[in-house]
């Protein structure tokens, strides 16, 4: 069974930081992508940021230059850095990860989420 375990949300200023973290356990035969996406009260689930498992990476507009997302597959993590955070960017943040339980399966899993909220 795989689980997701997030970590690092909390309360932040405008202008601040904050790392978001992503540990993947369980019986798994590889992961192809880890991401982020985040939902704000009254909208929809959006993609932040995705790492592929070549590398490849893919940000929002929105957080372009801002954040960065990267992994350690040795620990089987994927990490958020935030910065110059903006009110904006107030939402809960769910780790997402298409992994291969056994060589020839695929599933995708979501983490319980994660509060952020920045505010003066």
């Amino acid at each position: 069974q795989v689980q997701l375990v997030e970590s690092g949300g909390g309360l932040v200023q405008p202008g601040g930081s904050l790392r978001l973290s992503c540990a993947v356990s369980g019986s798994i035969f590889g992961i192809n992508s880890m991401g982020w996406y985040r939902q704000a009260p009254g909208k929809q689930r959006e993609m932040v940021a995705t790492i592929a498992s070549g590398g490849i990476i893919n940000y929002a507009d929105s957080v372009k230059g801002r954040f960065t997302i990267s992994r350690d597959n040795a620990k089987n993590t994927a990490y958020l850095q935030m910065n110059s955070l903006e009110p904006e960017d107030t939402a809960v943040y769910y780790c997402n990860v298409d992994v291969r339980p056994t060589v020839l399966r695929r599933a995708v899993y979501w983490g319980q989420g994660t509060q952020v909220t920045v505010s003066s």
